[in-house]
Parts: structure tokens; sequence; C-alpha cells
């Protein structure tokens, strides 16, 4: 996650390739959008391989529409089920995003102060409009990686001006072999593959998260992609934000998240990226958007 400056933009140059650290290259490249096919990384999903491609939908339902361009991760406008269009618009991104510095293992941020602003994308990848928070509702780096920022705007406001509707998260957990999108604000990319499978406990550093989505090879995030949203391309809803992957083939180390299951054993798996599942997200925002940890329920991490 804490990839230098200088290493991010010099493994994007060199290899085109990479995983999703916190800080991205300074410069984003040209506003363009590239896919790669999907394929496997293992044999855990080669069961419902054939499956998968003969269901699979086109990507054009897929688009940056909706996605943000953070300082240094990227990010995008939600929406959860029971939203309604008059409720302050909420954008998701990584808690290893967070202006104001990692969340330590344990800790929860709520209702916290924040000014940050964010690039709103169209379809296309063009900026359409700078928005403005106006707090960070949640943050944490504990079970998940997640920063949830509550917006000045509303649903209404955004989609009046600027033709733009927010990514709707879904409530029910991912499965495996599902066709997924990463779609980078950052960068103004997407990078397309399948959920391989889940890591019990994903460990980085001093950081452990639970119930992990790991990718199949094809999305190779690099710098910048953090706090992307993992788009499903059959439903278009959004099933897990992007946070890291293993890049030197290291055990446990920051940048090199390790699986550890069950029983404890613990495996790697150099090169390939993960997400945080977000279906557990909707149950704790009730009316208004407003974030109660204490609702029905409510399994995110408290402070």
């Amino acid at each position: 996650m804490r990839k230098p400056l200088v290493a991010a933009l010099f493994a994007l140059v060199i290899t085109g390739a990479g995983v999703a650290p916190a800080v991205a290259a300074p410069a984003p490249a040209a506003a363009s959008t590239s896919t790669s096919t999907s394929t496997s990384a293992s044999t855990s999903v080669s069961a419902v391989k054939a499956d998968t491609k003969a269901a699979a939908p086109t990507l054009q339902a897929v688009s940056l529409a909706g996605t943000v361009a953070l300082s240094n991760c990227s990010g995008s406008v939600i929406r959860f089920p029971n939203s309604a269009d008059s409720d302050p618009a909420l954008v998701l991104s990584n808690g290893h995003c967070l202006e104001t510095g990692f969340p330590a293992p344990g800790e929860v941020i709520v209702d916290q102060a924040s000014s940050r602003t964010f690039g709103l994308l169209n379809s296309a990848g063009t900026r359409v409009a700078t928005l403005r928070a106006g707090k960070v509702a949640y943050s944490t780096m504990t079970d998940t990686d997640v920063t949830i920022y509550q917006l000045t705007s509303t649903y209404t406001t955004i989609k009046n001006s600027y033709g733009i509707s927010a990514l709707t998260v879904q409530d029910t957990h991912p499965t495996v072999g599902t066709a997924i999108t990463v779609a980078s604000g950052y960068w103004k990319r997407l990078y397309n593959c399948s959920i391989d499978g889940f890591a019990y406990r994903l460990k980085e550093g001093d950081w452990t998260w639970k119930d992990s989505i790991r990718y199949t090879s094809a999305c190779n995030t690099i710098g910048g992609t953090s706090g992307s949203p993992v788009i499903d391309q059959a439903t278009g809803k959004v099933v897990a934000v992007n946070n890291t992957g293993n890049e030197d083939g290291e055990t446990c180390t920051v940048n090199n998240p390790c699986e550890v299951d069950a029983s404890g054993n613990v495996t790697i798996h150099p090169g390939i990226n993960y997400a945080e599942e977000t279906y557990q997200i909707p149950a704790c925002f009730t009316t208004g958007n407003k974030l109660n940890l204490s609702a029905s329920g409510c399994t995110l991490p408290k402070p």
C-alpha cells in the first residue's frame, strides 16, 4: 500500500502493470479507457470458467460514469438500495486513501470534518465537475479498507447538473466466477477480470481484512487504482472496493498481503490483486444516508 511515488511511476512506465497501493504516480495518463480480457489465475475458478465466458455480458454496460479522481486514489459516487434522490451523496474510496493518513489497526473514524474535493467523470472519462465533501462519514482499515465521504451535494443536484447517476452498492455477497470491472477514476481506465475466490483473512503489515475478494490475473491494477469501485458486469452494481495486491512475492508485509485460512495456514499469490467487499455497508446507513453503526444487521467495526 505504501509504494513510493517514484517507484509507482517507474513500475508503470517500465512494466505497465502492478498493484494498487495507497499512493499513485504523480501524473495520470491521458484520458482514455482500456480493457483487458478476463482470464483465470488459478484452478479454483476453472470449473466455472466456461459458463462465465458464455454468460458474460458485454462490457459496454460498465463505464467510468460516476467514478471520481482523488489526489492520490480513485473512488466513486455511491448510493444504497434505500437511498433517496434528495439525500446527500456519498463517495466511496479506501481507508488508506484518507487524507489525514492511514487509520491505525483497530481505529474507526466517524463524522470527521473534511473539505476534500473529487473530480467527477462521465462515461468517457471526461471530468465534468468538482464535488466537495462535507465530512468523512466513516473510515477504517480494520476488517475492511474503506472511507465513505458525505458530499455537500445531493444525488438530485448531481444528476440534474451533470447527468451522472450514482452507482448502487449491492447488499448481497458476491460469488466466485462473477465477471467484474475495476473502474479507476484516477487513471481513467477499466480493468476487466473475474472473482477468483475469497480470502478468509488478508493480512498486510499491521492490518487484517476479512473475506477479501481475490481477482483473476487480468486485473493487474496499479498505483492510483486504490479505492476504485469493483462493478458486477451483469448488474452494474458495486460489489467491492479495490485496495491492494502482492507485488514482490513477500509474505504478509506492506505491499505483499498474504492469505490466512480458518486454520491459520498462510499462502501468497504473487502478482495477484484484491478488493474488500461492500455488501455489508448498506445496513449501516439509514434514512437520509445517515450512518448508524447500531442499526440492525450492521457489522462494520465500531469506534
